[in-house]
């Protein structure tokens, strides 16, 4: 992709143009040819401009008025992310409406709450798919009237009032548009930038997710702020890859974008993302831990397909970059060697800046991609202060910290213990004001201004970086005073190209022990190169062998843990953890306190010595169909106890 260049930015004054729609019309008006967004579509690239992106907001607002959309209502928003949803959300804000995003793979009753929660009157969704989700829900969202679908594919067979297509929604709003021709300008004007503007749902790590309330010119402001940290320039590139109801890829896809003129590109589908990404070549990336986690581990297992010349080049090339990265230097040699040619097959030769957030990374991670030469930067926030507002600034990056605060933001750790641990609190100009219908969770969250997040941290004395440890709820104890952080040693085990999941035992007993996820497509293709037989994921987690190679994994973790804090015991879980079964938030985090009531049977054997646990169980997969599962999840104890061959009765 061609690129225009600039040596400096043409931001947009905010303090003016201080809402969504504000800032489109004057970009449509200033550079209406320049490429705004891509869309990635039957393996072609489809673009369009400033006067694309206004003219498709003007139509689409329009027409929702028309509808009777307007000051104060809510326009859901559901499926992949595509230039739609980014116009809905926009046409939303040129109504005085709210927008409501919900992330496409949501299971039924997640979308029945947040919508009759919300009160969302219209829903804007993708396609045949999400679609069928909504009319499946019936009487059970009594506040939609309308559902707009993007993709008219498959969509003739219904007949439901409720449905319509947007084409003729943007033919509504053109009709409206030919009869009044400063309609669209007069509401534009009169958008407020302290009004609420998105809906915007927390990650509900430990119950339903909370609606957190966001001004527009707050919104606005934050991106500013953010863009001072990390400047994006009229004509890069960015790649979207991350759910767009998450706020951080708002803050890039919308407002970021809108600010900076930056090039959004919505790729095709999230199987091709690697090779979309590779087609852009962007200048930015924001990706979440897992998926940094997921490229780490796909990198190394190319490595076990490799020649035996292949390797050794590959680890010599890695030793000399982690060398000279230890030194506070880097090595030419091993650009020329093996870092230029990885960066060019991962897409990521044009990136002068790369991001990460939503969750913890681990320093070696963190580590293996800068030895890369890939810039990755941590960033550390929370919904309700309009996402990150931390980041590690160039030529200041360290692999245990999250950075400093933008310029819009303070950030304090209160009720400290004797290692300056405490609770980190936090404000910035990008605030939420309330959560929806709950304003005494607000009450309980924001004291005297401040965000209380939940999170345990300290300041680093060296470079007065933040330091973010674990949730305050999550630190723990052993029933023998160790204390610990599972997060911390949960991210060294996915290190592994192996480990995709783990959760951390211990509190209130005796030692730490580990339920681990395996990585299927590595630990398959582990498997096929030995000869090993199996037939699905449960089969293959039974396998002696690939017990075997995960307790060596677990060995090297434990080898940089303080004895204390080792892992004695670990299993296999014969599932993947997944969001659908409540067991990971939407953002991919780990539900404790889901994942301890529901394996409460498996964590008793691990703690009593038990060898293995035989499990008879049901799974309900996203479509509604189900699997029976029936296997034996064998106990592996380190210190030496032994254990019995593993093999799976069935799993189909």
């Amino acid at each position: 992709m061609t690129m225009k260049t600039y040596t400096t930015p043409e931001y947009a004054d905010i303090a003016k143009l201080d809402t969504f729609p504000k800032l489109l019309a004057y970009n449509a008006k200033n550079w209406p040819t320049e490429t705004a967004l891509r869309e990635k579509e039957f393996g072609v690239w489809q673009e369009f401009s400033w006067k694309d992106y206004n003219d498709r907001v003007k139509w689409m607002s329009l027409g929702l008025r028309e509808l009777g959309i307007g000051a104060g209502d809510v326009v859901g928003i559901i499926g992949e992310n595509r230039p739609e949803w980014v116009w809905a959300e926009i046409s939303a804000h040129a109504l005085r409406a709210r927008s409501l995003g919900l992330y496409q793979d949501s299971l039924h009753d997640e979308v029945a709450f947040l919508i009759t929660f919300g009160e969302a009157r219209v829903i804007v969704a993708e396609d045949e798919e999400q679609c069928d989700k909504l009319l499946e829900l019936g009487d059970q969202i009594p506040t939609v009237d309308r559902i707009i679908y993007c993709d008219p594919r498959g969509m003739r067979k219904y007949d439901d009032p409720r449905l319509m297509a947007v084409e003729d929604l943007y033919e509504l709003g053109r009709k409206a548009d030919a009869a009044d021709a400063t309609a669209y300008d007069r509401m534009v004007g009169d958008t407020r930038g302290d009004e609420c503007a998105i809906f915007c749902t927390t990650s509900g790590t430990t119950s339903k997710p909370k609606i957190a309330m966001l001004n527009a010119g707050d919104f606005l402001d934050h991106c500013a702020a953010y863009l001072r940290a990390d400047p994006k320039l009229p004509g890069d590139n960015y790649v979207s890859v991350l759910p767009l109801p998450w706020i951080m890829e708002q803050v890039y896809v919308v407002g970021q974008s809108l600010v900076s003129r930056q090039i959004v590109n919505f790729v095709e589908e999230q199987e091709t993302m690697m090779a979309d990404l590779r087609e852009i070549g962007p200048n930015f990336v924001l990706l979440a831990p897992r998926v940094w986690e997921t490229i780490a581990a796909d990198v190394r297992a190319r490595m076990m397909d490799s020649t035996p010349f292949k390797q050794k080049m590959y680890d010599w090339g890695m030793k000399l970059a982690r060398g000279a990265m230890d030194a506070g230097g880097h090595s030419t040699a091993a650009d020329i060697l093996l870092m230029n040619a990885l960066k060019d097959r991962l897409g990521f030769s044009n990136l002068r800046s790369a991001a990460t957030g939503g969750a913890a990374m681990g320093p070696e991670t963190f580590k293996f991609f800068h030895a890369m030469g890939v810039p990755l930067r941590q960033l550390y926030g929370q919904t309700e202060l309009c996402g990150a507002y931390t980041i590690h600034q160039p030529g200041d990056i360290d692999f245990d910290t999250v950075g400093v605060a933008f310029d819009n933001s303070e950030i304090r750790v209160i009720n400290s213990d004797e290692n300056g641990v405490g609770e980190i609190v936090a404000r910035t100009s990008g605030m939420f004001t309330s959560y929806y219908k709950n304003p005494s969770a607000y009450d309980e969250d924001v004291v005297d201004g401040w965000m209380h997040t939940g999170d345990a941290g300290y300041f680093k004395d060296s470079n007065k970086h933040l330091v973010v440890i674990d949730r305050m709820k999550d630190l723990a104890e052993t029933s023998n005073g160790v204390r610990y952080s599972p997060q911390f040693i949960e991210n060294k085990l996915k290190f592994s190209p192996f480990i995709a999941e783990a959760v951390i035992l211990g509190k209130g007993l005796p030692f730490l022990s580990a339920m681990i996820c395996i990585r299927f497509s590595i630990m398959a293709k582990w498997a096929e190169q030995r000869g090993i037989s199996f037939t699905n994921y449960t089969n293959l987690s039974a396998q002696s062998q690939v017990y075997d190679m995960i307790a060596e994994e677990v060995r090297q973790v434990n080898a940089t843990l303080p004895e204390a804090q080792r892992i004695r015991r670990f299993l296999l879980l014969y599932k993947e953890l997944d969001a659908d079964d409540g067991e990971l938030t939407r953002t991919r985090k780990v539900r404790r306190g889901v994942v301890a009531e529901k394996y409460a049977d498996i964590i008793d054997a691990v703690y009593s010595g038990t060898p293995k646990v035989d499990i008879d169980t049901m799974i309900t997969f996203q479509d509604g169909s189900k699997t029976r599962i029936q296997t034996s999840v064998q106990v592996v104890d380190l210190e030496g106890r032994g254990r019995e061959n593993s093999t799976s009765k069935a799993a189909e």
